[in-house]
């Protein structure tokens, strides 16, 4: 049966307070203390020692694709996905009172809102410096008390530091989406309808091998939702295939597509099987 985060339990997220991830925590495990923590690593750290309930990190954005980070520190996590959720993300220019787009020179930021944003920084002589996320930038325009600094964040993050919004939803398309995933040091073993699984596998390094293993999706009538491929830590210009598919691992046609898939390559790991997002 599955687990489920008890009342008063915590959920670790990249912070500070007002990240989108902050965000993410709290639809994720609504009646868990929100924790923060400096970093994706810290948060992965975080759940494989359980210090926290869960783990929130975005995975996915719908104008960038896949969160890098996230894929490759829960490939060598023993860690599984149990929850996600679909979130709108708007990004603001924020900015110290008074602070205009005309007169600046730097703006922070997380480099996955940068890539969303690049419409915004085409032309603009500004320069652009990375920050743990989103939230993290926001603070340190206030730590550095400078007008020509800004900010790419959430209104929450606005509100949190104390910032004026300088520019609204300044992303490169309306309604871009991340998904964000919780992630536990157990795994959810009941099932049902509207369930995915997530997982990895390794190919020999030959023609066809990639076409092979996915044949086994085909031939078990399993949806693919996702293909991300990866370079293999230690393994010079070797790669991995990350894959989420539709359904739960001990469904009656997952679970032969996936045994199928482990004749044909060689490694494959599961990262959970879990309900599909709950979209806000």
């Amino acid at each position: 049966m599955s687990r489920v985060v008890a009342p008063g339990s915590s959920v670790g997220y990249p912070g500070p307070k007002g990240s989108h991830t902050h965000v993410a925590a709290v639809v994720l495990a609504s009646d868990s203390q929100a924790v923060d923590l400096p970093s994706f690593t810290a948060v992965i750290a975080a759940a494989c020692a359980a210090e926290v309930e869960l783990g929130v990190l975005p995975i996915e954005n719908s104008l960038i694709g896949p969160i890098a980070e996230t894929h490759d520190l829960l490939y060598g996590a023993g860690l599984s996905i149990v929850r996600e959720a679909t979130l709108p993300i708007r990004h603001n220019v924020l900015g110290l009172p008074g602070a205009t787009l005309a007169d600046a020179t730097v703006v922070r930021s997380h480099p996955a809102a940068f890539d969303q944003c690049r419409t915004l920084f085409a032309g603009w002589d500004v320069r652009c410096i990375p920050a743990a996320t989103t939230a993290d930038a926001a603070r340190e325009v206030v730590e550095h008390e400078d007008p020509r600094q800004l900010a790419v964040a959430s209104s929450e993050a606005a509100e949190a530091y104390g910032l004026e919004v300088v520019a609204e939803d300044v992303g490169d398309l309306p309604g871009a989406f991340t998904r964000f995933v919780a992630l536990a040091p157990y795994t959810v073993v009941s099932g049902g309808e509207g369930w995915r699984t997530a997982l990895s596998f390794v190919t020999d390094h030959q023609p066809g091998a990639l076409f092979r293993a996915l044949g086994a999706f085909a031939r078990n009538d399993v949806n693919l939702v996702q293909l991300v491929s990866r370079p293999l830590p230690n393994s010079p210009w070797r790669y991995r295939f990350d894959a989420v598919l539709d359904g739960h691992v001990f469904d009656a046609t997952t679970r032969p597509a996936l045994q199928e898939l482990q004749s044909l390559t060689r490694e494959v790991r599961l990262f959970g099987s879990y309900a599909k997002e709950r979209t806000q």
